[in-house]
Parts: C-alpha cells; sequence; structure tokens
C-alpha cells in the first residue's frame, strides 16, 4: 500500500507550525519532515497559506466534534453552552499549535496566524448561533439577537476564563456557568 502523501504533508505541516510558528515554517522544512521532495507538497497545495488553511479547518471540525460531544442533551441549555465553551476553550489551550498560533499572534503581529485566528473564532461564533437559535426555536430561551448573542457568550466566556485571571482569583466552573446562565436567561440582547 502506497503511503499517503497528501496526509504525510498535513501531519509534516502541523508539527512544523507548531514547533516553528507560521512565520518561521518553510515548505523546506515541511518537505523534510514529510520525508518527500518539495515539489511534491505543491501537486497537493499550491503555497503554504492554503497548506496552513487546510490544517485549520481541520482543527476547527475537530473542535466542533469536542464541543458537540460535552452536550448532553438531559441538561438545561445554559449548562450545555457552558459546557461546549468549556471544551472548545480548554481544546484552544491544549492543542499545541493553537497554543503557537495565539503565542505568535501576540508577539509577532503575525498578519496570517491573525486571519486564521478570527477565521476559528468565526466558526465558534456559527456554532453557537446554530445552537441558540435551536433554543430559541425549542422555546428554551427567549428570542435573541444570535449573532450578537454567539458573539458576546463566546467573548464574555474567554474573559471569564483566562483574561479575569491576570488580575483576579480564577472563577471555578460553577461560578462561570452561573454568571453565563444570568446572561443567557436574562440579559440577552433584542
Amino acid at each position: 500500500m502506497a503511503p499517503d502523501r497528501r496526509k504525510m504533508i498535513v501531519e509534516a505541516a502541523t508539527k512544523s507550525f507548531s514547533l516553528f510558528g507560521y512565520k518561521a515554517t518553510t515548505m523546506d522544512q515541511v518537505a523534510k519532515l514529510a520525508n518527500v521532495g518539495k515539489g511534491t507538497i505543491y501537486t497537493f497545495f499550491k503555497n503554504k497559506e492554503e497548506l496552513f488553511e487546510e490544517i485549520i479547518s481541520s482543527i476547527v471540525k475537530e473542535m466542533i466534534v469536542e464541543a458537540d460531544a460535552a452536550i448532553q442533551p438531559n441538561l438545561p441549555f445554559t449548562e450545555n453552552v457552558h459546557r461546549a465553551l468549556y471544551r472548545l476553550l480548554e481544546f484552544r489551550s491544549q492543542h499545541q499549535l493553537m497554543i503557537k498560533l495565539v503565542q505568535e499572534e501576540a508577539e509577532m503581529g503575525t498578519l496570517a496566524v491573525s486571519e486564521m485566528l478570527q477565521h476559528v473564532e468565526n466558526e465558534i461564533v456559527v456554532y453557537l448561533k446554530q445552537k441558540i437559535e435551536l433554543a430559541i426555536t425549542k422555546g428554551a430561551i427567549p428570542p435573541a439577537n444570535t449573532e450578537i448573542t454567539s458573539y458576546l457568550l463566546l467573548k464574555m466566556y474567554i474573559a471569564l476564563v483566562s483574561d479575569w485571571e491576570r488580575n483576579h482569583a480564577p472563577l471555578s466552573s460553577e461560578q462561570i456557568a452561573d454568571i453565563m446562565k444570568v446572561f443567557l436567561l436574562q440579559g440577552l440582547p433584542r
């Protein structure tokens, strides 16, 4: 059975981006790590940007699978939102490539990295929007502007989980869930 060169290239690029960041990764490095000629990479991908997009799209799909796995149909919507968001942020903080990209954006402001991280955030907002629309349809939460609500939920969750801890004692998972519940049930923007 012939080796799946495309898969080998994607795995090698993921490793290189995780170790060196986007800016410092070269197609030569990827070729060496994948044990293929540089020209082989270009039979599958036009350039480094396209390869990077492929990897990020795969990560987004993994994140959504993780978030869906955290949802339990027997729990209230507010608890499931908390569980899904917590899992998404946990994934992001444990995935080596995501850690490296957040670090590169903060330290170097690499435009391609900023754009990809924004893409990841946009995909999470779309995911949340779909869940909120379903909850509104089922009567689990009052009608609201789902796009604004999704965006605010994500930003609020990030702020409570990571930003808050810079100057305050960390909040427990229960405290965060309670704050999210109040926001969802009583403070939805219209």
